[in-house]
């Protein structure tokens, strides 16, 4: 598997893959294309056989000079489980280590028990002070508009 920073280009192919990644879940419109032009350093693409397997959106804080957060990930549903998400991360976490940074964040919506999951094992902690609990997890009400409550995540780099 070859994982490699984003380009332009690569818009074109993931946009449209989105929303059937997600099992139908309109999620498309929570990556523009401005993340595939000005995100390039710190996004990565996994390919296998020459085909995009998966690929992981983030960023430095421009706020936080210790922080770095991650936007969006996304594995193909034949390639999870697989080690790929955890190579993107890991790939991620190199690059946030070589600017300077120790904290990373992300969030994502409580009905994801999966990418709850995820995190947790990959040792990401719940920020705790959530206004709500849902099957026992600390969860942000409205957190990114109306009816969009996320749980938040920090992972601390050694």
């Amino acid at each position: 598997m070859e994982i490699r920073s984003v380009k332009e280009s690569d818009y074109y192919v993931i946009s449209p893959l989105i929303n059937e990644w997600w099992g139908g879940r309109q999620m498309y419109d929570k990556l523009p294309k401005l993340f595939f032009d000005h995100f390039q350093n710190t996004s990565f693409i996994a390919k296998k056989d020459g085909k995009i397997v998966g690929f992981l959106i983030g960023f430095l804080s421009q706020t936080y000079p210790e922080e770095a957060y991650i936007h969006f990930v996304g594995v193909h549903p034949d390639y999870r489980k697989s080690g790929i998400g955890r190579k993107l991360y890991n790939e991620f976490f190199d690059i946030v280590k070589k600017n300077g940074r120790n904290i990373v964040r992300c969030v994502t919506s409580p009905v994801n028990k999966v990418s709850v999951a995820f995190h947790t094992k990959m040792g990401f902690e719940i920020e705790k002070n959530g206004d709500k609990e849902v099957d026992g997890v600390s969860v942000y009400t409205d957190y990114d508009g109306p009816n969009q409550d996320r749980v938040l995540f920090v992972k601390k780099l050694i």
